[in-house]
């Protein structure tokens, strides 16, 4: 399952100068901690967000556990 989630998170030097996000979007890593920090729920982020999904909002959070980000 990790692996599958890790999956969603890129990195590309010509997307947000190099730092890892959500396949390729220009939302990294490091802003869904502080969403989440600030309160927001899994089902809040997506509806402000919608181009992002579940799975990202875990995807993130596992990476930023994982890699300190």
């Amino acid at each position: 399952m990790e692996n599958h989630l890790l999956n969603r998170i890129t990195m590309n030097v010509n997307v947000c100068n190099g730092k890892p996000v959500i396949s390729n979007m220009r939302f990294t890593v490091a802003q869904m901690p502080d969403l989440v920090a600030a309160g927001m729920s899994f089902d809040e982020i997506p509806a402000d967000y919608p181009y992002i999904e579940r799975d990202d909002i875990s995807a993130c959070l596992l990476y930023a556990l994982n890699e300190g980000a």
